[in-house]
C-alpha cells in the first residue's frame, strides 16, 4: 500500500492526474506485477484508472487475459482508494484473488469522485468467485491524499463534471 500511495502523491504532485495509484503484485513474494496511476485527465480516456492500468500492464506482463492460470501465482491488486464500479467489475475480470483497498468509497465521494454502483452485494459476487477483500490499509494516509487533491485545485472528473477548457 505504501508503493501505491506514493505513486498517486507523484502523479498528482507531477500534474499528470488525479489521486489514485495501484499495483498488481504475486500473493507470497510480494513481487511487483506492474503498477498503474489514473491518467484519466491527460490522457482524456475515462477507462483509465489507476485499476485498470495496473491490471492491463499485469496481463500484458504475463501474457495472458488472466492472472488466475494454472501453474501461476496468485495476484493481488492494491490500489489506493476502494474500486468504482469499472474497476470493481474489471478486478473480477482480471483474475486476481485479493483485493486490498486504502481509501474507502466514501472518502473519494467526499472530495466530489462519483463510484458508481458498487453495492455490498457486489463485494459478496467476487468472494462467491475467489476475490477476497482486505479493505482500510493504511486509509488515512489514502485519503489524506483526495483531500489534498482537492483542496489544491485538482480537476474531480465524473459523469457530471462541468470541467474548464483545458480539462476537456
Amino acid at each position: 500500500m505504501a508503493l501505491v500511495i506514493r505513486l498517486a502523491g507523484e502523479n498528482v504532485a507531477r500534474g499528470a492526474g488525479g489521486p489514485f495509484g495501484a499495483a498488481v503484485f504475486e500473493i507470497g513474494s510480494g513481487k511487483v506485477v506492474a503498477a498503474g496511476v489514473n491518467r484519466v485527465v491527460e490522457a482524456s480516456n475515462c477507462v483509465l484508472h489507476a485499476e485498470m492500468v495496473a491490471l492491463m500492464f499485469a496481463q500484458q506482463r504475463v501474457g495472458s487475459f488472466t492472472l488466475r492460470s494454472p501453474g501461476r501465482p496468485a495476484h493481488e491488486l492494491v490500489t489506493s482508494c476502494e474500486p468504482c464500479a469499472m474497476c470493481l467489475g474489471a478486478t473480477l475480470w482480471s483474475g486476481v484473488t485479493r483485493l486490498v483497498i486504502g481509501a474507502e468509497r466514501d472518502d473519494a465521494m467526499a472530495v466530489g469522485f462519483e463510484e458508481g454502483p458498487v453495492f455490498s452485494e457486489s463485494y459478496a459476487y467476487i468472494a462467491a468467485r475467489g476475490v477476497e477483500t482486505v479493505r482500510g490499509v493504511r486509509r488515512e494516509e489514502a485519503a489524506a491524499l483526495l483531500r489534498a487533491y482537492r483542496d489544491a485545485g485538482g480537476i474531480v472528473y465524473n459523469p457530471d463534471a462541468r470541467l474548464p477548457p483545458r480539462a476537456r
